[in-house]
């Protein structure tokens, strides 16, 4: 499964390393498509490919973690 979202971070997530980690702790591969930081916040969009049920877990894991999950549409990052 493929899953493409918008992970958007607050201002005391931006210096994480929270996609490296979700990477690490998950059987997923990532790719970024799209990153912005400005005023206080991040916005990612991000590609998560995995098996279904550990591609939830790292959706699941990155909400835990504070950062706001939204789904991308499939054409918006296409190309």
């Amino acid at each position: 499964m493929k899953s493409r979202v918008y992970l958007t971070f607050d201002q005391s997530h931006i210096r994480e390393p929270l996609i490296w980690k979700l990477a690490k702790e998950f059987d997923v591969v990532t790719n970024i498509r799209m990153a912005e930081v400005k005023d206080g916040m991040g916005l990612v969009g991000l590609e998560i490919d995995g098996a279904d049920d550990v591609v939830e877990a790292a959706v699941q894991w990155l909400i835990t973690e504070g950062v706001q999950v939204s789904p991308i549409e499939q054409d918006v990052i296409e190309g």
